[in-house]
């Protein structure tokens, strides 16, 4: 692994929920089209049309998890804008305590498994988080799935603002390129562990 200073930190839990949040919200990314990401700009929340109302949504607390995904925002023409959305921490612990895991973890039956999931509108993964190369780190970050039931609170109820951090994003990524990778990460989003319960979202039994 290069730059072990910057990637690797071996007292981090592999699961884990890290995050820049507030005393009242948490910061969630999204990658959008330029339609998407305009309208959501201008009302303050997303709108219906361009946004589907009526499918599930994937929130991402990891600022460099979402800059793997979106490929610093050049990945596609769907991914071009990334949104920094704060949405208040009473959504987002609602989202996670009616959450399943996307996969049935190994102990758990799966009957149980799928009964959860049928029972819960939402649903959480859990990925290699990823470092300022994009490269995989050893501990997770979480995605959460909100689903079509819920997305309509999300939406109207949650989310408190919106930011276009596209700039951002293809300024670290310039200073990355250009090997000036001090630089690139005293620019990242400050996150820091998140309190939270996440014994029944995460693949293993937490002791």
């Amino acid at each position: 692994m290069r730059l072990t200073p910057y990637t690797i930190n071996e007292s981090l839990p592999i699961f884990q929920i890290r995050a820049a949040y507030t005393d009242s919200s948490i910061r969630v990314y999204h990658a959008y089209s330029d339609d998407i990401a305009d309208a959501a700009l201008k009302a303050g929340t997303f709108v219906s049309p361009p946004f589907s109302m009526t499918r599930m949504t994937w929130i991402k607390p990891s600022f460099l998890w979402m800059m793997y995904r979106s490929g610093w925002a050049q990945k596609d023409m769907r991914q071009v804008r990334v949104l920094a959305i704060d949405i208040g921490r009473e959504g987002f612990d609602w989202a996670l305590a009616n959450a399943c895991l996307s996969a049935c973890p190994p102990h758990m039956s799966q009957e149980d498994w799928r009964k959860r999931k049928t029972a819960m509108p939402n649903v959480v993964q859990w990925d290699p988080e990823k470092d300022i190369f994009l490269q995989p780190l050893p501990h997770r970050s979480v995605q959460i799935g909100i689903g079509a039931a819920a997305v309509p609170a999300y939406v109207q109820e949650w989310i408190k603002s919106v930011e276009d951090v596209t700039p951002l994003a293809r300024n670290i990524h310039s200073l990355v390129e250009k090997q000036r990778i001090d630089d690139a990460v005293e620019l990242l989003p400050t996150e820091r562990a998140y309190p939270a319960s996440l014994a029944d979202i995460v693949p293993v039994k937490l002791s």
